[in-house]
């Protein structure tokens, strides 16, 4: 059975593509809203687990409002969390199967229970969050056993997240002090290198 899953590279959706790998025919996609070509660290990941990779395009429109979003809220997490729910809708509108990252004390990004059941009814697929039952220690520690990470700074490091393009459209719209006024400073994200041996 083939899954479609969401891919930035980062440890928690490699670490869900590795789980879903004996039970699904899995191609990870990484989301694209033609801001930059962000997904160029995702594709280089995704060929170092070994799986397939796809951009999937997603209209400009939704960036520009989670743009607003964020501005407006003088934080990232309802706009993140907005372009979440957009890029699994896209997803699920051309794919039977779809899967994210999403871990069981995440804030940002994750669905209600709800919205993530009206995308199973709309669409009429299934949505498998992999990491759901998992807390960070679990995540982090099938993490260090299995995958190979950088981690720097979130405006440093090499990534294909919803933040990427975010931050490049908040920049160039409202300047690099808003930014910095939106996101938190000095917060740590990852991307996998390579699965350890």
């Amino acid at each position: 059975m083939d899954i479609f899953v969401l891919f930035s590279g980062g440890k928690d959706s490699s670490l869900s593509a590795i789980l879903l790998e004996p039970f699904f025919d899995v191609t990870l996609a990484t989301c694209n809203f033609g801001f930059g070509e962000t997904w160029k660290p995702a594709a280089k990941v995704a060929s170092e687990l070994g799986f397939p990779h796809e951009v999937l395009r997603i209209d400009g429109a939704i960036l520009e409002s989670a743009c607003e979003i964020a501005v407006s809220d003088g934080y990232p997490n309802r706009a993140i969390n907005h372009i979440h729910g957009c890029a699994l809708s896209r997803a699920a509108a051309g794919h039977g199967t779809i899967a994210d990252g999403t871990r069981r004390d995440d804030r940002v990004p994750m669905l209600k229970l709800p919205d993530a059941q009206r995308i199973e009814d709309r669409y009429g697929c299934m949505y498998v969050r992999p990491l759901l039952g998992y807390g960070r220690r679990a995540v982090d520690a099938l993490v260090g056993d299995h995958l190979e990470i950088a981690e720097d700074e979130s405006e440093k490091i090499d990534k294909s997240d919803y933040e990427v393009e975010l931050r490049a459209i908040i920049k160039e719209r409202h300047g690099a002090g808003m930014v910095h006024e939106i996101f938190p400073r000095r917060h740590l994200q990852s991307r996998v290198v390579r699965r350890k041996k």
